[in-house]
């Protein structure tokens, strides 16, 4: 057989083999995450009960957002679309009371009123004094465009995450803008960044011993925070390193949505199964913590308020139930895309 018969039969496969190790170019501003497998949730020390038990996953490849959605880019959304958030609609009380616990009793009708979910830090008692609802306070007039109430504003901070995004506000902007939202082992496998054991996404070194690492709280939450890192609330995207895939805050920052259920056997479910691809999360919403909620997510990769003492929520493992119509200062998404 002649040189030429043989690079014709072999150029055939070393295409196949070409294309197979190429990946395709993601969109503009995503990244491309490869498909693999991975061993979702933890039991490391430290870790709550709802993390666990570990089981392996696998993903297909998908595009994700190298970075939360900004206030610039939320705001082109709402100027193209007239889009109203959840935290700017007016509140109607017959609608609210159906999901809370029966007989609770109407809040005052200056309550009543648009509005979000605002920190406060609590420095008139110890930590260990200090109830978690003690720091959230209802702000009305609070929202994407004034993230501490009224008086505040998002002026010069276009590169920020936008927040007070509940997750109908972060589905309208996806499908906007041809994307979606992220399933839980989406979120964690491309949060890990390719390290299969690692604590963190960027390895294992502590971000309370380097401030560089992340945005999160710094000194005694929820009293004070020294800003080691230089921000108080939310940092500009991309003001930290990425992971090994490219992707910036999969750690601290904000929050963000994914679209799993949250249930708290869901882990015991999958581990009991062996290995599941591409799971989308329970059929049913259970938190035993919250018995009459009626529909909460998963979201995941903690923000601006994790600290060690709390939360340790800046980890990929790390899991939190939102309702969703909730909307708060540190709750924000990114999207992703799948590869066609």
């Amino acid at each position: 057989m002649s040189r030429i018969s043989i690079l014709l039969l072999l150029a055939p496969a070393a295409l196949l083999f070409q294309c197979a190790k190429t990946p395709p170019t993601p969109p503009s501003g995503m990244v491309y995450i490869p498909a693999g497998k991975f061993v979702m949730g933890s039991d490391a020390p430290g870790v709550l009960k709802h993390e666990g038990p570990p089981h392996e996953v696998s993903v297909d490849a998908f595009f994700m957002d190298e970075h939360e959605v900004t206030n610039a880019e939320f705001a082109r959304f709402v100027r193209e679309t007239g889009y109203v958030t959840v935290a700017e609609r007016p509140i109607d009380w017959e609608v609210l009371k159906r999901e809370v616990p029966e007989g609770t009793p109407k809040p005052p009708d200056s309550l009543l009123q648009p509005g979000s979910l605002v920190f406060h830090a609590v420095t008139d008692k110890p930590r260990e004094e200090v109830q978690y609802f003690e720091w959230w306070s209802w702000v009305v007039g609070a929202n994407w465009r004034h993230p501490e109430g009224p008086g505040s504003s998002i002026d010069g901070k276009d590169d920020h995450p936008v927040v007070h995004i509940s997750l109908e506000d972060a589905q309208a902007y996806a499908q906007w803008a041809g994307k979606r939202l992220p399933t839980e082992a989406e979120w964690e496998f491309a949060a890990k960044g390719g390290l299969e054991t690692a604590r963190f996404s960027w390895g294992d070194e502590n971000p309370i011993s380097n401030a560089m690492l992340a945005n999160i709280w710094q000194g005694a939450f929820p009293t004070g925070n020294t800003a080691q890192d230089g921000y108080v609330t939310t940092a500009p995207v991309k003001s930290f390193p990425p992971n090994g895939y490219g992707l910036y805050d999969m750690a601290g920052n904000v929050w963000e949505w994914t679209t799993d259920h949250y249930d708290w056997r869901y882990y015991e479910a999958l581990s009991s199964e062996g290995r599941c691809h591409n799971p989308t999360g329970s059929k049913t919403v259970y938190d035993p913590n919250d018995l009459y909620a009626k529909d909460k997510r998963v979201t995941k990769g903690g923000s601006f308020l994790c600290h060690v003492t709390y939360c340790e929520s800046y980890r990929p493992s790390a899991r939190m139930a939102t309702e969703v119509n909730s909307s708060q200062e540190h709750l924000g998404f990114r999207c992703v895309k799948s590869v066609q």
